[in-house]
């Protein structure tokens, strides 16, 4: 081939290719700009109708009149803390907030210790009848509340548990520990029976292996439990109200409708008592947050 032929040949290539460097090959299941713009316009959208009820609950409680509502834009300017300062000097707030604690912290560690042991001896012990009592424990959930109200309310009774706090623990614990003992399993099951191995080996018994070697690694699954077991504790109305008869051994829960049927036209007074209401669970929520993605996806991988 002539020079001259050489020449052409590279001169028709080079207008036949594409002007710039070649563009970025798209691995498999990459997104598009287009579609990553839609997800996260998407994302942004639920975000702001998740936080719109929060923020408005806010916006409500800092106006000074009870009709502040039907005229929100005049809040603004207005704005006062007045409403917070009634509810923590004319109601009994910090003894429902007393009891409340007592009774959800009370909850949630008894009902998480049960749940994990049972939860780990159903896991890794092959006793007879292993499976039926996992069975059972869900069983005891397909009771509606009206059902158990008499029966439970006659056990305490002659246990003379009635407007006590120990009692209303129980009655939770009875809610709580088989779902959370369901939730266990499966997340012991995640976790690979040489690690079991591992500490016999070493010389631990079967409690020195889950206190030390598998506990440690179920923190999320635990951390689901006790969200849980705080929340179920937290929002209860039907247990509280009837097995505390003590207006000063209240609720939150129980509190806060006592407070609604005496104020039921003070929507500003009542918009506060949510919001400080809200706090501790917000407060409980942050701090097992980092745990719950993880806790609530392991515990379903296996059965």
């Amino acid at each position: 081939m002539s020079t001259t032929e050489v020449e052409t040949s590279a001169a028709t290539s080079a207008r036949n290719s594409p002007a710039g460097p070649p563009g970025r090959t798209r691995r498999r299941g990459e997104s598009g700009p287009g579609v990553r713009l839609a997800s996260h316009g998407i994302l942004i959208a639920a975000s702001l109708v998740a936080l719109f009820p929060i923020v408005w609950l806010v916006y409500l409680s800092l106006g000074p009149d009870k009709d502040d509502y039907l005229h929100p834009g005049g809040i603004w300017g207005k704005m006062t803390f007045d409403n917070y300062t009634f509810v923590l000097e004319n109601t009994k707030f910090f003894d429902w907030l007393r009891t409340t604690l007592v009774v959800v912290l009370g909850t949630t560690a008894i009902g998480v210790v049960i749940s994990a042991t049972t939860g780990y001896a159903v896991s890794r012990m092959r006793f007879p009848g292993y499976r039926k009592f996992m069975w059972v424990l869900l069983v005891t959930q397909m009771f509606p509340v009206a059902v158990l109200m008499v029966p439970m309310y006659q056990i305490l009774s002659d246990l003379q548990l009635i407007d006590t706090y120990l009692g209303l623990i129980l009655v939770y614990c009875t809610t709580t520990v088989p779902y959370c003992a369901w939730l266990m399993k499966g997340y012991f099951d995640t976790i690979p029976f040489e690690i079991d191995e591992a500490g016999r080996v070493d010389g631990l018994n079967p409690f020195g292996t889950f206190a030390r070697l598998i506990l440690p690694l179920a923190r999320p699954g635990l951390a689901v439990a006790a969200f849980y077991s705080f929340l179920t504790a937290f929002g209860e109305v039907a247990f509280a109200s009837t097995f505390m008869l003590s207006d000063t051994k209240y609720t939150f829960a129980v509190g806060l409708q006592t407070f609604v049927s005496e104020h039921d036209a003070q929507r500003n007074l009542m918009a506060a008592t949510a919001v400080l209401i809200a706090i501790p669970a917000a407060a409980f929520f942050y701090f097992v947050q980092k745990n719950l993605v993880t806790g609530l996806t392991a515990g379903g991988t296996k059965g």
